[in-house]
């Protein structure tokens, strides 16, 4: 099982060292990086967590990591930290999908919080993109009469109408649907519909 990891970003060694040892001791697992560039040369950003990423730092700011992230459609939640927390700079971290924006000087209970939080939703994510994936695997492992039918079925069309469209016998529908059930381990046209629901085969 894949556990989340806490990355922080700063150049600030103190700070960062103070972060890592506190979220550490919560149990939290941390990798730490001293500019924007390592961490986006090192880091595995399909692994889920969160960013803790410093505002002001030399070469690539934290607000340049976000743009950067944003372009390469990263998504792990950033929690940006401030030593001057600035009202503005706020808004936009937050309007480009920032998770939080907290002042360097918050307690250390306020910083837990929002990387528990940030944690939780990466986790999510991370975990509903694995379904995802495993159900399409299923899917597409199915013949194409198969696709053929279950989308007739999800639709809700009685298995006479599926077998007169699709120039089988009503007997074979029912044998592909008992099949299908079985492949795509569901027991009615309800919860195929959901499955092609949640993989894209059938619209909402």
């Amino acid at each position: 099982m894949t556990t989340p990891l806490v990355r922080i970003v700063d150049d600030d060694a103190d700070a960062r060292s103070s972060s890592s040892f506190f979220l550490s001791m919560m149990g939290l697992e941390i990798k730490e990086y001293d500019s924007a560039y390592r961490f986006l040369e090192e880091d595995d950003m399909n692994r889920p967590g969160c960013i803790i990423l410093d505002v002001r730092m030399p070469d690539m700011t934290g607000m340049e990591l976000q743009v950067k992230l944003n372009q390469k459609d990263c998504l792990l939640p950033i929690i940006f930290l401030s030593g001057h927390g600035e009202l503005d700079m706020a808004v936009h971290a937050l309007k480009r999908g920032a998770s939080d924006f907290l002042q360097k000087s918050a307690k250390p209970e306020r910083l837990l919080a929002a990387v528990k939080k940030a944690v939780t939703a990466s986790m999510e994510e991370y975990e509903s993109g694995n379904e995802i994936e495993t159900l399409r695997k299923i899917y597409d492992s199915l013949t194409p009469r198969e696709k053929e039918v279950v989308l007739g079925v999800a639709k809700g069309e009685l298995n006479k109408v599926i077998g007169y469209s699709l120039g089988i016998s009503e007997r074979t529908v029912k044998m592909h649907r008992a099949n299908l059930c079985s492949k795509l381990n569901v027991t009615s046209a309800v919860e195929m519909a959901t499955f092609l629901r949640k993989i894209g085969v059938l619209n909402a």
